[in-house]
């Protein structure tokens, strides 16, 4: 079983999500009552909608991260699982964006809808590689 696979069946237990075609025509999607939270592109790469309120309070904590890869602009950051901790962070950050989609944000703060998630805007290079080793 994949990471992303054991990911996956971890969040379908959560009862605040349900699971479905991704919108973006590209593997599965987890929803949330109001929006799609999670894609599993393949066995590794996950996007996550973030709002644009949570990205910029995690941004710091985000970026430091070789796991995360942020797209200037974008609602949804990419996740590139490698190791089970990888999936811990998965799950917190799917917490997070499940808090963050709970509450409309004010009219002057709505987000523009977004351009859908970050498949095909991301290229993810292995760990050791970006490393130099």
């Amino acid at each position: 079983m994949t990471l992303a696979q054991r990911a996956l069946e971890r969040l379908q237990a959560w009862p605040d999500l349900t699971a479905g075609p991704a919108s973006c025509g590209t593997g599965r999607a987890l929803r949330s009552v109001r929006d799609e939270i999670i894609h599993f592109h393949s066995d590794r790469d996950v996007d996550l909608h973030l709002t644009r309120r949570a990205i910029q309070r995690f941004h710091y904590d985000l970026s430091g991260s070789s796991a995360i890869h942020l797209v200037p602009g974008s609602c949804w950051l990419t996740v590139h699982l490698d190791c089970e901790a990888d999936i811990d962070l998965l799950l917190t950050l799917v917490s997070s964006a499940l808090k963050a989609h709970q509450t409309r944000p004010a009219a002057g703060e709505r987000e523009p809808r977004s351009a859908g998630c970050n498949f095909h805007r991301v290229t993810v290079l292995p760990r050791d590689a970006v490393a130099g080793g």
